[in-house]
């Protein structure tokens, strides 16, 4: 089976009924001890709720949902300061699409936009820069979310943008680097045996990163794939390293991610971030583990060089985002979800985004009721 698992290479083959159902024996004959793993990609959650994973389990193997979901893990604070900027008469906003309809203290970007600010979904960070060429009236301020997977993108922006002395461009950001968190659920205690580790996250750092989950904490570590057969495989992966002692990090996505990562994409964060605490919905301010700008480029620091007053910050009343994001609440023990939170009224950022743990679990609820 396994030859066959490394020789596959159509979509079809990784959703085979056939390996799935042997993967699923394979890992029932193997486990047994009481286990948990933590996925901490918003796409593991979804393929994990949508191909009903959790069915296909012993009982004694929980999944739990991790801060794998940038919008959802970023503050009401920054959200509150992205609306300020908003209200001010030369802004215009650019942001991706699932940051607009994000919940502030008071109101949304979706809202004010609605009331005529100045506010553009782009798809791509190259766009904001394209807008603030095309209006040199105007400050553009680019909502710069994610993690590893999109900072390389942002930072060609920035780049392209101090080059060409696009003067007009700022970047204000939200992005962050995964490591600090998974360290921390650790050290607050949160019960995890191992972690599905992200794997587009993995395709930019490399697998690296994640050695001191396995060497100082001693939990185990496999890069996942995105397909049921990937997430099968990888769990398999994590229990065969619990039941015989022997945590590591492993790739079980090897079609894409490599152990030394993109060289060129981690050189360019390395020119133009540098580390700074952040904090994170659920796990409060970490210390380096969030992305700013390098004085080179602070020119286009959107914190820096655009004064703006921020409202108090004020979280959803009755919203538990935060203990979901660290795997200590499942999204259906929250009292609003399904009723005051919905995908189109989300009371809370885990149901807007479609990385979002609340929001798997709500598109995916049919399943949930089988269980």
């Amino acid at each position: 089976m396994v030859r066959k698992i490394n020789n596959m290479k159509y979509i079809e083959e990784f959703r085979d009924r056939d390996i799935v159902q042997q993967l699923a024996r394979e890992i029932r004959k193997i486990s047994k001890h009481p286990v948990a793993f933590m996925e901490v990609c918003g796409g593991h959650t979804h393929a994990i709720r949508k191909f009903g994973i959790p069915f296909l389990l012993p009982e004694h193997i929980t999944l739990l949902s991790g801060p794998g979901c940038p919008v959802c893990v970023s503050s009401t604070r920054y959200v509150d300061q992205a609306i300020a900027y908003s209200r001010l008469p030369d802004v215009i906003i650019a942001t991706f699409g699932d940051m607009i309809r994000i919940p502030g203290s008071s109101s949304s970007l979706d809202r004010e936009k609605a009331e005529g600010r100045d506010i553009r979904i782009v798809w791509s960070a190259l766009d904001a820069v394209k807008i603030a060429k095309g209006n040199p009236d105007k400050k553009i301020i680019l909502l710069a979310i994610g993690f590893e997977t999109t900072a390389p993108a942002t930072a060609i922006a920035v780049v392209h943008a101090y080059r060409e002395k696009v003067n007009n461009f700022f970047f204000f950001s939200a992005h962050k680097i995964m490591p600090p968190a998974m360290e921390a659920l650790i050290d607050e205690g949160v019960r995890l045996d191992g972690y599905l580790a992200p794997g587009h996250v993995s395709t930019i750092t490399g697998s690296g990163i994640y050695r001191n989950i396995t060497e100082k904490y001693g939990k185990a570590c496999v890069i996942a794939g995105f397909e049921p057969v990937d997430i099968l495989r990888s769990i398999l992966m994590l229990v065969k390293q619990v039941e015989e002692n022997t945590p590591k990090v492993e790739i079980q996505y090897t079609r894409v991610v490599r152990p030394e990562g993109n060289q060129e994409a981690l050189r360019l964060m390395e020119e133009v971030y540098e580390l700074r605490d952040d904090w994170w919905r659920g796990l409060g301010m970490l210390p380096a583990s969030g992305l700013g700008l390098q004085k080179k480029y602070a020119a286009h620091d959107a914190e820096k060089r655009i004064e703006v007053e921020v409202e108090k910050t004020v979280e959803p009343k009755g919203c538990i985002c935060g203990e979901v994001l660290k795997g200590v609440k499942k999204p259906v023990e929250c009292p609003l979800f399904g009723k005051v939170c919905t995908p189109e009224n989300p009371a809370g950022a885990c149901m807007v985004s479609p990385e979002g743990a609340c929001q798997a679990w709500y598109m995916y609820r049919s399943n949930d009721e089988m269980m």
